[in-house]
């Protein structure tokens, strides 16, 4: 029988650029450096790197360029909420018909952007369900986009980390791996678990939402939040007891990186990453 994994020496933490709304890209790669992170979580979006710039390769080459400068890695992120449409958050979505096209437009483009950057993984999410259409429909819909994604995200070795996220169809870690399991279980189609979103919206206690995912995650971001309140909060200005989440992820294997996600952050981006990394460093157990 052979030896499980090691648990690493210590947890590899990144912050979120959608934390930085009001930072050149360049500048938010540079602070994150000088404060010690490991990674970066590239949200997409038309302040960093839009997606669908039309001098998006020459801009691809140049962050990958500068990420390798700075021993950063990358994780990217598809959550930007009105990169698609301007009047309506996480829309369309991979269920929406007509309008599906365009998110698998932009999904195919982070994949492609993720194998240029050497990032593991691209975070998506279901959105949430068209208004009439029934649940059994949308579930369709939804393998069948991801179906294509996943075709994509094969020919560029890019897995796919599905993120619950709370109020949305795919909403639990067991919605994920019940979407896995229509998939027919691919390797690549792993979870990105929001450690804030579970606190908020699960049945089950946190740990055991750890546990759940465990064994397919590619993604974790982290921030504090209160039960049923989706508002991205402070380390340790909410009901989250760390320690032992922090505990659980190492027992686990877990390798990627921990992103701090504090989309409020931007006015005070720099002290809030600071802080945040003291925080996860203090709390992590030794």
């Amino acid at each position: 029988m052979s030896a499980l994994p090691a648990p690493p020496a210590r947890l590899r933490y990144g912050f979120g650029t959608n934390g930085f709304a009001h930072h050149r890209l360049d500048d938010v790669l540079t602070v994150l450096a000088d404060l010690g992170y490991d990674s970066v979580g590239l949200t997409l979006d038309h302040g960093h790197l839009d997606p669908f710039a039309a001098d998006l390769p020459r801009r691809v080459d140049q962050l990958a360029s500068r990420i390798d400068r700075l021993g950063l890695a990358v994780m990217v992120e598809t959550g930007a909420p009105y990169l698609l449409d301007p009047w309506r958050g996480h829309v369309p979505t991979l269920m929406c018909a007509p309008g599906s096209e365009r998110r698998l437009d932009l999904l195919a483009r982070a994949v492609r952007i993720a194998a240029e950057l050497g990032a593991p993984a691209v975070q998506l999410a279901s959105g949430p369900a068209p208004e009439g259409v029934p649940e059994e429909e949308a579930w369709k819909r939804l393998a069948a986009g991801c179906e294509e994604v996943l075709e994509i995200a094969d020919e560029h070795g890019v897995a796919l980390g599905f993120e619950p996220e709370p109020y949305m169809f795919v909403d639990t870690v067991q919605r994920v791996l019940d979407l896995r399991h229509r998939l027919g279980d691919p390797d690549l189609f792993g979870v990105t678990l929001d450690i804030g979103h579970a606190h908020c919206v699960e049945e089950a206690p946190l740990l055991d939402c750890v546990a759940l995912a465990a064994p397919h995650l590619v993604n974790v971001q982290i921030e504090d939040m209160r039960r049923g309140v989706h508002r991205h909060l402070e380390l340790g200005t909410g009901e989250i007891d760390f320690p032992p989440v922090l505990a659980a992820l190492k027992a686990s294997g877990y390798h990627g990186p921990v992103s701090v996600e504090i989309q409020g952050a931007s006015l005070n981006a720099p002290e809030v990453a600071r802080r945040s990394l003291e925080f996860l460093k203090a709390a992590e157990p030794h």
